[in-house]
């Protein structure tokens, strides 16, 4: 059994595609995922399938969640190594005295070459800073996601991407979820 971890983006924001995760955790136990765990209301779902395809996997929540919801919801779909990557290649963490809730990375649905930060013309939203590594663009806002324009649909637009965008805490559970559901 391969564990994946989907991302969902956009459910559970200001009132729009509800979701309660305990129903959304008994759509995909009935599909044939095993050990459905979800975390936060935001759309984290850990799934353990036969299906190693990480893909496949986005692909099968994806359907699910319009056939039992009918919403549209874009899914990326993880695994343990991308955010083990997160620590270990995101160079904001070197940097003395880092704020890290200013610290946030945003999955994209493919490898982006190092080439694309031109592409997300950085200087339109400075003093906000990213670092592109393979699937994830590293953030570090200045004041705070709230008050940026460099945000998902900005990082969509720029690169014709599907992507989410997680804060720095939220990244660091989801790895200790991870360890734990691979015990």
């Amino acid at each position: 059994m391969t564990t994946h971890l989907a991302l969902l983006r956009g459910i559970n924001v200001s009132g729009h595609n509800m979701i309660k995760m305990d129903t959304l955790k008994k759509a995909l136990t009935d599909i044939g995922f095993k050990e459905v765990q979800t975390y936060i209301q935001s759309g984290n779902v850990f799934v353990k399938s036969e299906e190693t395809n990480a893909s496949a996997v986005g692909f099968q929540i994806k359907q699910e969640i319009f056939k039992s919801f009918g919403y549209e919801v874009p899914v990326i779909v993880i695994q343990k190594k991308d955010l083990e990557d997160c620590f270990s290649n995101n160079l904001f963490l070197q940097e003395k005295d880092i704020d890290s809730k200013k610290l946030y990375v945003a999955f994209v649905s493919k490898t982006l070459t190092k080439e694309a930060i031109n592409d997300l013309k950085m200087s339109q939203v400075k003093p906000d800073e990213c670092i592109i590594d393979g699937n994830k663009i590293f953030i570090k806002y200045d004041k705070g996601a709230g008050r940026t324009k460099f945000d998902q649909k900005y990082i969509e637009k720029k690169l014709q991407v599907t992507a989410t965008v997680r804060n720095w805490n939220t990244v660091t559970k989801l790895l200790e979820l991870y360890k734990e559901m691979e015990i």
